[in-house]
């Protein structure tokens, strides 16, 4: 698995890692996924699955960069405390390696957020800090407000069909060095099919690259996402074999005239 830095943090990560929002495979795809080297997996307390995840990479944890994320209904200082408390009580950790503000919450001083997450950081339960869903304002804002930590990383929608980021998101990030990490990368499953309803000039482009590339329509669709500096791509499956599907969409790359093509295709 190619690897890419967090951030500026000299912590690198695989450009593929696993997703896990509705996710419901139990053990084996995931702990299947760090074994190929997919070893950034992303939960959330929103998930309700954190306990589950925990139970995945029990054994794992030294070879597991975990994620998880904070709700954006709890961000007064003593509630993100509280919440990352019992994300590591439910993880069966000591320390999560990216902890994210799930949301934006305009009804709380970003200021007093940033407090918290940067006392967990003092306090050893968390390494980074991370958004997730934040717009570049909201991503400024919340830079400004730190005092002692960066932020690493923001975690947002990005796939073919899905390009907004790129107007100046993308971008920021990329000026910055701040991660992208990019979900639903295959947007919802519609990008690994022949769907009905795609635009016959996207369908065609996507599906005669997986035929001349010998790869699936998955792998080129997660393989133009990461070939984006900055980012990476957590697509989440439920199942072994779809598993292995996505993290072979590493290790190698689409020509720059090839996604170009993408680019216009899905234009």
């Amino acid at each position: 698995m190619e690897m890419k830095e967090l951030g500026n943090t000299g912590v690198m990560v695989p450009e593929i890692g696993l997703g896990t929002w509705k996710y419901s495979g139990g053990n084996e795809p995931l702990r299947k996924g760090v074994s190929l080297g997919a070893t950034l997996i992303d939960t959330a307390e929103m998930y309700r699955n954190e306990a589950e995840v925990g139970q995945a990479i029990a054994g794992l944890r030294d070879k597991v960069f975990l994620a998880t994320k904070v709700l954006g209904s709890n961000l007064r200082y003593d509630q993100v405390l509280r919440a990352a408390e019992q994300s590591l009580r439910k993880l069966n950790v000591d320390c999560v390696d990216l902890y994210q503000i799930h949301w934006y919450n305009r009804g709380v001083p970003i200021t007093e957020t940033m407090r918290a997450m940067e006392s967990l950081v003092d306090r050893g339960m968390v390494k980074y800090i991370g958004v997730s869903n934040f717009s570049t304002k909201e991503l400024q804002e919340s830079q400004a407000a730190m005092t002692k930590h960066p932020i690493v990383s923001n975690q947002v929608l990005y796939n073919l069909n899905a390009r907004r980021i790129e107007r100046d998101l993308l971008p920021y990030c990329q000026q910055n060095r701040i991660t992208i990490i990019a979900f639903t990368p295959l947007d919802s499953g519609s990008l690994a099919s022949s769907p009905r309803f795609m635009p016959a000039r996207r369908s065609q482009a996507l599906g005669r690259l997986a035929e001349e590339l010998g790869k699936t329509r998955a792998q080129i669709a997660l393989n133009w996402c990461i070939s984006r500096s900055n980012v990476i791509a957590i697509p989440k499956s439920d199942s072994i074999s779809r598993t292995v599907e996505n993290c072979e969409a590493g290790d190698w790359k689409l020509t720059a005239d090839q996604v170009k093509m993408l680019d216009e295709a899905y234009s």
